[in-house]
């Protein structure tokens, strides 16, 4: 997650991710964060972009700044930058198409630095529900499914036609499902971004 031009200690320029991966919910917000330092050079400017981004460059050798990307329009931020040497990067409302790589360059007066090292890379997933068929009479295994790991560890939520069942640790949900019912699940923290209802009606 560290990189350093220089020698420790001495006049280096340091950036340091604080995840090298993220994996965030749809319609969520995100917070993509490092820490930097200049060793003895002034920092004269700084931004955060995505490589992805770099056909909408006027030069494409020179990253533009996310917050003026007209994609991002209204969804990016920089939050906390008053703490000098760390930076944060907020998106939010997220979109399956945010999913890419994020990084933070700096300028001194006499280098850019951070261009050619590996950011943080956000991927944007929803929730579905999936069910496996029944081993005993009725009893059936529901999942709550995204396409990566989730960050932080998160509690599910179960729904029953709309109402909550019940709240786990685990993304699985095993009891007597009803034909009749529709069942969706959520993260807790976002409650309202629930996955699409599942009926096997």
């Amino acid at each position: 997650f560290h990189y350093v031009l220089g020698v420790q200690g001495q006049d280096c320029n340091t950036v340091t991710y604080t995840k090298r991966t993220i994996c965030a919910l749809k319609g969520s917000s995100v917070d993509i964060s490092c820490t930097y330092g200049s060793g003895y050079d002034t920092v004269t400017s700084s931004l955060w972009f995505s490589p992805k981004q770099s056909d909408r460059w006027r030069d494409k050798s020179t990253p533009e700044d996310l917050t003026t990307d007209p994609g991002y329009a209204g969804c990016v931020e920089y939050v906390g930058e008053k703490e000098r040497g760390r930076s944060t990067l907020r998106i939010t409302d997220l979109r399956e198409e945010d999913s890419a790589e994020y990084k933070f360059i700096f300028n001194t007066q006499t280098s850019r630095w951070g261009y050619s090292f590996p950011g943080t890379t956000l991927t944007v997933t929803d929730l579905q529900v999936k069910v496996t068929p029944a081993r005993k009479a009725g009893k059936r295994t529901l999942m709550c499914i995204t396409t990566c790991t989730l960050t932080d560890n998160p509690t599910y939520i179960w729904y029953q036609n709309g109402h909550k069942v019940k709240e786990a640790t685990s993304s699985l949900y095993s009891d007597y499902i009803s034909d009749a019912d529709s069942y969706s699940c959520a993260v807790k923290g976002h409650e309202d971004l629930h996955s699409p209802a599942v009926c096997e009606c």
